[in-house]
């Protein structure tokens, strides 16, 4: 249910050998022994469909069945304008969130801003499957040429099911649509980097953070780099999450305050659609100021398996200050 599972093996990817493309019906290129993901364009939409593969599957002990890791090209320079994601059968039954354990897409050619010497991770869905909408007249540049990168895994402990897929769609901008271009920055409670897994303490495994029985508060310090302007946070959550929150220290403000849909129980449903930040406005964030991070769970104190927790955004911001209302172009 976490986006973060197979960091360590994105080190390990080979390097390309891509097929020839830009063929009719906007073939893309991919990677030739990889016949269990597929890539298609149609209607301002690129679509990866993954699988099918037949659960549970893995090694005992394993979290997830990983798909392999698909590398492709755009024919085209694209404008990522939002994203959704599904699970469901070969057949077509529509399958419960809890069977994906996420999708993460990555730019190989684009380092990251927040994960210096790491590349872009710009996209992607645990649990949550929330569909993203960024506001009008925004988008993230994928293009030509770049090595983009999806990483899936399925859980493999879920009930025996044959034929799984997934799919992930990335809304893309017409290309008469003028667009603004935004940078990706990825912030966590939990350790979001690869480079800092090192760091992370005795309670934090690539689960998450461990989740002890009651109501559990956890925060983190965070100093962004970089001047922005955030216009989209996705966020990101496990069962048993009562809120994350982003606030700046400095100014005593609490910039993002997301509140997921739960089962009595505390399992995961959703993310409400007014509980996903969306504003052409948007919020500053500074080098200069301090920050943190803050997520809050609920255990029942019942329950004896061990639960563990992660509070995530994807914040979609432009460089630099936000403009003034008043001079605000894009609503």
């Amino acid at each position: 249910m976490h986006w973060l599972v197979l960091l360590s093996a994105l080190w390990l990817w080979p390097s390309p050998v891509l097929a020839d493309g830009g063929h009719a019906h906007h073939a893309v290129p991919t990677l030739k022994n990889q016949i269990t993901t597929v890539v298609t364009i149609k209607d301002n939409a690129v679509t990866l469909t993954f699988g099918p593969i037949d659960l549970p599957s893995g090694h005992e002990g394993d979290l997830a069945a990983s798909m392999p890791k698909h590398i492709f090209q755009l024919p085209k320079d694209m404008y990522m304008v939002g994203f959704k994601s599904a699970v469901f059968t070969q057949e077509g039954k529509t399958l419960p969130r809890n069977y994906l354990h996420h999708i993460l897409m990555l730019n190989n050619d684009k380092p990251s801003v927040s994960c210096p010497g790491e590349p872009l991770f710009f996209g992607g869905a645990g649990l949550e499957m929330t569909e993203a909408k960024f506001p009008e007249g925004y988008g993230v540049k994928l293009a030509k040429g770049q090595h983009l990168m999806s990483v899936v895994a399925f859980y493999h402990k879920a009930p025996p099911t044959k034929h799984v897929m997934a799919s992930f769609t990335m809304y893309m901008a017409p290309e008469d649509q003028p667009v603004k271009e935004m940078d990706v920055y990825q912030v966590g409670v939990n350790v979001v980097c690869y480079s800092k897994f090192a760091q992370r303490g005795p309670d934090q495994t690539d689960e998450g953070i461990e989740i002890k029985p009651g109501v559990q508060v956890h925060t983190a310090p965070l100093k962004f780099s970089m001047d922005g302007c955030v216009k989209f946070a996705y966020p990101h959550g496990h069962d048993e999450l009562l809120l994350i929150a982003l606030e700046n220290k400095t100014r005593q403000q609490t910039l993002l305050r997301t509140v997921p849909d739960v089962m009595r129980d505390g399992t995961f449903l959703e993310f409400q659609p007014h509980q996903v930040y969306k504003d052409a406005q948007g919020f500053p964030v500074t080098k200069d100021d301090d920050y943190e991070m803050v997520m809050v769970h609920h255990h029942p104190l019942q329950k004896q398996d061990p639960q563990h927790g992660m509070g995530n955004y994807l914040l979609y911001m432009t460089p630099g200050t936000c403009p003034s209302p008043a001079t605000a172009s894009v609503r």
